[in-house]
């Protein structure tokens, strides 16, 4: 993790420069920002940002380019959520990688998660930039990836979320925006971009169209989503949308809604049982369709792939080297470690297809700090605009030193939350 340049910024530290890099965000952003944000970057080589950049366009372009897994990636989708007028890739992608420690003791990540989903990428953007500004950062190290600075991160963003229209016929959909912890990187985007934000259950449907209302309260024409609404928060809110997500619009989607379900923890079982053995593959830890785990045959794959596994039924059973998770579940919601064979049986059958059990990784503890090591999950953001590349854009850290990496599940600690990676 560049040791000396982890020193250096440690000793060079004050705590008043922490809280001008706070007061800066929410100045930019024009808003509170309501999750934690550590106090300190990470310092990568440029060979570890690759690899794991690599790795993430390399299992989405297999995914992509694989009937079998999209056709039942595609049944997985709920009812009514199958959103018509798909675009030909996603516009935004995530993948997530844990920092462990290998064999030789040397770092190696791990694919965590993979989504088809944009994230806080203008918020991003704006966190490295100030960590550069306020702690002093040395022009000699990078953020951007693929050749990018600032401008033309927000130029492949503009492509990408504007496409051929202009700004006023293109809004940032959300659930409730306004109250939701990512509005800084809505309004930082808004911004830069000159769309609207909306709510999208104030959108109004007329015919095959669909309009907003501007801050005058005209009814204006949508020509392009951003889509930034998840689907699992619609069902769980029990939000009726005023327009058919399923029927035909004349609109086009930045972020069609349905790559959330494309692209997803539901691919990891498919990466991990089948397909040529490549570095990429060698990131993903097995794992298993809680239906099939239970059935036998997922059992025996994870433990044939050399996760520790008890045999047998015995409800009581632990399964300690194993996750559950919830396939289309955001924000590490509804993840339980350990769970026991009773917990997975619990599961109504009709329901277990939309879990999978995963081998858990144990991060390295490998950022010094002043209050000891911190671990380190690191998202690469892609952006794939209309007739371009899949393209790695930036990276984004969170740092924790809890079972969860989350910015929620640390929010009582210090040096650790929402964090950006430097380079050199």
């Amino acid at each position: 993790m560049i040791p000396e340049f982890r020193a250096a910024y440690n000793r060079a530290f004050r705590p008043e420069k922490y809280l001008r890099l706070l007061e800066n965000l929410e100045l930019e952003a024009g808003t509170h920002i309501g999750f934690r944000v550590a106090e300190t970057p990470i310092f990568l080589t440029r060979e570890m940002l690759d690899e794991m950049a690599n790795a993430g366009a390399e299992l989405t372009q297999r995914l992509m380019s694989w009937p079998e897994y999209l056709t039942a990636a595609r049944k997985a989708i709920p009812a009514g959520y199958d959103v018509a007028g798909d675009s030909a890739h996603p516009h935004f992608l995530t993948a997530d990688f844990a920092l462990v420690e290998g064999t030789d003791r040397k770092l190696e990540p791990k694919l965590v998660e993979i989504q088809a989903f944009p994230s806080v990428f203008g918020y991003q953007a704006l966190l490295c930039h100030q960590y550069r500004e306020v702690f002093g950062i040395d022009r000699s190290f990078g953020t951007f990836l693929s050749g990018l600075d600032e401008d033309g991160f927000w130029e492949l963003m503009g492509r990408a979320v504007l496409g051929k229209y202009a700004p006023e016929n293109v809004v940032l959909a959300e659930v409730d925006p306004l109250h939701q912890k990512t509005l800084p990187d809505f309004l930082l985007t808004s911004k830069r971009l000159g769309i609207p934000v909306v709510d999208i259950a104030t959108i109004e449907p007329a015919g095959r169209k669909l309009y907003y209302r501007d801050e005058a309260g005209r009814l204006t024409p949508i020509h392009r989503i951003y889509n930034r609404a998840i689907a699992d928060e619609i069902i769980v809110r029990g939000i009726e949308l005023p327009f058919d997500l399923t029927s035909s619009w004349d609109v086009e989607w930045a972020g069609h809604p349905n790559w959330y379900f494309l692209v997803s923890k539901f691919s990891l079982p498919w990466l991990t049982a089948t397909g040529k053995v490549t570095d990429a593959r060698r990131t993903i830890p097995p794992a298993a369709f809680v239906d099939d785990f239970l059935a036998g045959p997922g059992l025996t794959r994870l433990a044939e792939a050399g996760v520790p596994l008890r045999a047998g039924d015995d409800r009581a059973t632990v399964y300690e080297s194993l996750l559950l998770k919830p396939l289309f579940s955001f924000a590490g919601k509804g993840i339980q470690f350990a769970p026991t064979r009773a917990d997975l049986e619990a599961i109504p059958e009709a329901e277990r297809k939309n879990y999978l059990v995963q081998q858990r990784m144990h991060f390295a503890p490998t950022i010094e700090t002043p209050h000891g090591r911190t671990q380190a999950e690191i998202r690469i953001l892609y952006i794939w605009p209309d007739e371009g590349n899949l393209t790695p854009a930036l990276s984004l850290v969170r740092l924790g030193r809890g079972k969860m990496m989350g910015v929620d599940h640390n929010r009582d600690l210090e040096w650790v939350g929402a964090s950006a990676a430097f380079w050199r």
